[in-house]
């Protein structure tokens, strides 16, 4: 993996940021609390990764890039700490609803050609009893 992306804790880890003060929870992270401005004392933290399909959206017809891997969901992810991201759901089309409980998986986003760099990064599965 290229020592670039090594460097981008929230995108293989899912890290974000805690505000100690009002207990929210943000992702990707931030400096500044916006409930309590200056006055918060942020932290680092790294989220389990689990929660909910919010909304979705199948694609069918993709971008070259991406275009063997149509169809594939894209969701809108509410995590259990509160934030939401959007992320690929590796499962079937028939097979998402809103309501889904997600775990994260380290998986390849794309490729730069056949001799080019590896993108990694996170996607969700369905949870044990949605498969």
């Amino acid at each position: 993996m290229p020592r670039f992306w090594r460097h981008i804790p929230q995108r293989y880890n899912l890290v974000g940021t805690h505000c100690e003060k009002c207990d929210e929870y943000y992702y990707p992270p931030r400096t500044i609390c916006p409930n309590c401005r200056r006055n918060a004392k942020m932290e680092d933290h790294k989220f389990d990764g689990e929660g909910t399909v919010v909304t979705f959206t199948t694609i069918y017809n993709a971008t070259d890039d991406f275009k063997r891997q149509t169809p594939y969901n894209l969701a809108i992810i509410e995590l259990l700490e509160g934030p939401r991201l959007t992320g690929q759901v590796i499962c079937s089309p028939e097979v998402i609803e809103i309501g889904m409980r997600v775990k994260p998986v380290f998986r390849i986003l794309w490729k730069e050609g056949e001799r080019g760099i590896i993108y990694y990064g996170t996607k969700f599965v369905p949870t044990e009893g949605w498969v």
